[in-house]
């Protein structure tokens, strides 16, 4: 991609936590969400500080077999969920976790 413009990323300095959205037919999530949080750090390294949630978007593509081999891959530091606009599935727990960290 292009990176994140500088309009987002201003954007985000104001909310109290952050939520990665990669699709679970990249070839490396775990480099993708270190590409992100490399902009993130170069743009303002306090956006650092905030609570992240990683959701694996696009998982009615995969089967449970698959996600428990990619959930193997993504980062430990970050607590994750795989999710699918489509099928909801998990949207509602995505809700939770969000609301959890906003409210902790």
């Amino acid at each position: 991609g292009k990176g994140l413009g500088t309009r987002f990323l201003r954007h985000i300095e104001r909310n109290s936590m952050l939520l990665f959205m990669i699709s679970c037919d990249s070839p490396d999530i775990d480099a993708e969400y270190k590409v992100l949080i490399g902009e993130l750090e170069q743009f303002n390294p306090d956006l650092l500080d905030k609570k992240r949630l990683l959701a694996i978007t696009k998982s009615d593509m995969i089967d449970e077999e698959l996600e428990a081999e990619i959930r193997q891959t993504l980062p430990a530091e970050v607590p994750a969920i795989f999710i699918s606009s489509l099928t909801n599935k998990n949207i509602t727990p995505l809700k939770d976790m969000i609301w959890k960290a906003l409210h902790e």
